[in-house]
């Protein structure tokens, strides 16, 4: 049965992570929007899931800070409802700091940021209207523990992302609206290609990396919940326990060791 209360907004819907949250959405009747830069992904995919499902696809560029005022007007001229927003959209910027130039960086804090809370202030409205509206924010492990070499602005992103969430949660209670900051740890998608970091990655363990499925599933099913913070994976889930009862020195001296071997540093 489709879901009549409103439709779920993936951002980043093309591949990895949002796609299959826009997968495990379908399959639980829950009518879809979905954005992102690739038209010819985000069409494949519509087509395979408006068998169970309404589906609009509506590209854009969220590294354009135009974009999130032009994707809201066009749900809007559509003249559905939006009751979940999903802030997907991402990625990363190998190397260190000064290794890109500043119009790099502005880029992804565009999309990474600047997105991320021009949506969610836009569309909190027809999120609180619904009466069960929800909003997940794609985060990553990274965010739960001392940041790496070479992430200079992945994990402080991610890390505002479970803040940002957390607050929602909060403000939005009365509302009957949950707001969840889902942390997967590795896991398989073209995210690594993107970077250039796959074959430094492929070099970490097996049991470390997670099914981009997986990570859907549980992310929308936290959400339903009201948990406010998700970690897929029981490995994760031990490793985020294990952190906290370490020192912090010890936690980055670990860090500094580990950085460069499995990411492009310089």
């Amino acid at each position: 049965m489709t879901d009549p209360r409103g439709h779920a907004l993936v951002t980043g819907a093309s591949s990895g992570i949002g796609e299959a949250i826009a997968r495990e959405y379908a399959r639980r009747g829950v009518p879809l929007v979905l954005t992102a830069r690739r038209t010819d992904r985000l069409e494949a995919l519509a087509a395979g899931l408006r068998v169970r499902v309404p589906v609009h696809v509506l590209p854009a560029d969220l590294a354009d800070p135009d974009a999130p005022a032009r994707l809201v007007d066009a749900i809007a001229a559509l003249g559905v409802p939006v009751r979940i927003l999903v802030n997907n959209a991402g990625y990363g910027v190998p190397g260190r700091y000064l290794r890109s130039d500043w119009n790099t960086h502005a880029a992804f804090l565009q999309v990474m940021v600047g997105a991320v809370c021009e949506l969610t202030w836009r569309l909190l409205p027809s999120i609180r209207d619904s009466g069960a509206g929800r909003i997940l924010n794609v985060a990553s492990f990274a965010a739960l523990v001392p940041s790496a070499d070479g992430q200079t602005l992945y994990a402080p992103v991610k890390a505002f992302m479970v803040k940002f969430s957390e607050s929602l949660a909060l403000e939005n209670a009365d509302a009957g609206v949950h707001a969840t900051a889902l942390c997967p740890g590795f896991t398989w998608s073209e995210f690594h290609d993107v970077t250039g970091t796959r074959a430094m990655m492929s070099k970490l363990p097996r049991w470390l990396w997670l099914e981009a499925a997986d990570v859907a599933r549980a992310g929308i099913d936290g959400v339903e919940r009201g948990e406010v913070v998700v970690v897929p994976g029981a490995v994760y889930r031990a490793l985020r326990v294990a952190t906290r009862l370490m020192p912090e020195r010890f936690l980055l001296r670990r860090m500094a060791k580990n950085s460069a071997r499995i990411r492009s540093t310089e």
